[in-house]
């Protein structure tokens, strides 16, 4: 089944479409990666956006105006990625505006109906509030496609996505994706980017390649003062994001910041990530994994130089070596877990959200459903046929 999968996180940067096909095979799927585009936001939405997130208070009309312009994003970024290609589905994750996983409260944005419009398909969304509901901090939840996409029986992996968060999915060899467990870890992109935005009064948005953290040094003070922050010594399940680690933390520590080049302060703030991933890989006894690197970090050469380092004994690569794009990964898990949602499975895991029990992800607009069923039953069906 051809299928789009729509993720916009918290770098703000966009929103990264993934054009799928997905065969089952067993209790598990054969993924195959078509095409994939970043649509950047324009000028005015990204503005929008940044001025409505924490710690700015925005409004219930700022709020409404926002989920219509994003849902008419991300059905455009969706017909984009199809191409000639008319897509069964799409599965959008919509873009979280404010997250307190400990109180089981999230909010995504985005217009499912507009994309509906837009696509002509039905659109799987609203993915995080059925775990909420059940107690659960709604994220992470690419973790359960992880283990679909890259657990293996012979080997320990790790996915590791470096986005504007940092989050692992700590998969033992051999097992099943309610058995694996995974967190947020803290910030990754999302400090780096904030200070390079401050620093070059919004010329650059980030440091690309890394190359101005690589030729820094770290600042062991700074880093001493950013890691004593509470976050870090709590104990799973456990998510985090802009509320905690956006460009405010960073003014909590601007004396210090402040006293620094741009490049030492970059270095320091990649050791902090690096650390910070090393030591929730470390606690899982999985230091000579396989550890498989995605999103917008995993082109950061100074910051997987420094996880590289921290864990010396791991094999470290890209999921581009493993047929997804570092960058589509988490747009490819979504088109997973909307196939999840359409065939009526569970897509959460507890031990990762802390929820109560497994539940099944997402709500539907439907657009010829009927036969969207009947289509999926029949290729789970063949499935079986094949695997007997």
């Amino acid at each position: 089944m051809i299928a789009v999968g729509l993720m916009s996180g918290t770098s703000l940067d966009g929103v990264d479409a993934a054009l799928v096909e997905i065969v089952p095979r067993g209790a598990g799927y054969r993924v195959d990666l078509l095409q994939f585009e970043t649509v950047p936001f324009d000028t005015d939405l990204r503005r929008a956006l940044s001025a409505a997130l924490a710690p700015n208070e925005g409004s219930i009309a700022v709020a409404a105006a926002l989920h219509r312009a994003l849902g008419e994003t991300f059905g455009r970024a969706a017909l984009s990625v199809a191409g000639r290609a008319q897509p069964r589905y799409v599965a959008s994750h919509g873009q979280t505006v404010w997250h307190d996983g400990r109180h089981s409260v999230t909010l995504q944005l985005g217009d499912a109906f507009a994309i509906r419009e837009i696509v002509r398909a039905t659109v799987c969304y609203d993915f995080r509030s059925a775990d909420c509901a059940a107690g659960g901090q709604g994220a992470p939840l690419v973790p359960y496609a992880d283990v679909l996409l890259f657990g293996d029986c012979a080997e320990d992996r790790v996915a590791l996505n470096l986005g504007g968060i940092a989050n692992v999915t700590l998969m033992p060899a051999g097992a099943a994706p309610q058995s694996i467990t995974g967190f947020d870890t803290g910030p990754a992109n999302m400090l780096l980017d904030a200070l390079v935005r401050e620093r070059t009064g919004g010329a650059q948005a980030y440091d690309r390649d890394g190359a101005m953290a690589a030729s820094g040094a770290v600042d062991t003070s700074l880093l001493e003062a950013l890691l004593a922050d509470d976050y870090f010594a709590q104990t799973p399940p456990k998510t985090t994001g802009r509320e905690r680690f956006g460009a405010h933390f960073l003014a909590r520590h601007s004396e210090r910041i402040g006293r620094l080049r741009t490049e030492d302060a970059l270095a320091t703030l990649v050791e902090l990530t690096a650390a910070t991933v090393a030591e929730a890989v470390a606690a899982a006894g999985l230091t000579a994994a396989h550890v498989i690197v995605a999103g917008g970090g995993a082109r950061n050469a100074a910051l997987m130089r420094r996880i590289a380092e921290r864990l010396p004994n791991a094999r470290l690569e890209t999921s581009d070596a493993m047929g997804i794009a570092a960058d589509a990964k988490e747009a490819v898990a979504f088109a997973l877990l909307g196939y999840e949602t359409l065939r009526g499975r569970t897509g959460n895991v507890p031990a990762v959200t802390g929820a109560s029990h497994a539940v099944v992800l997402g709500a539907i607009a439907p657009r010829d459903l009927t036969a969207l069923l009947a289509e999926i039953a029949s290729e789970v069906a063949q499935s079986a046929e094949v695997r007997s």
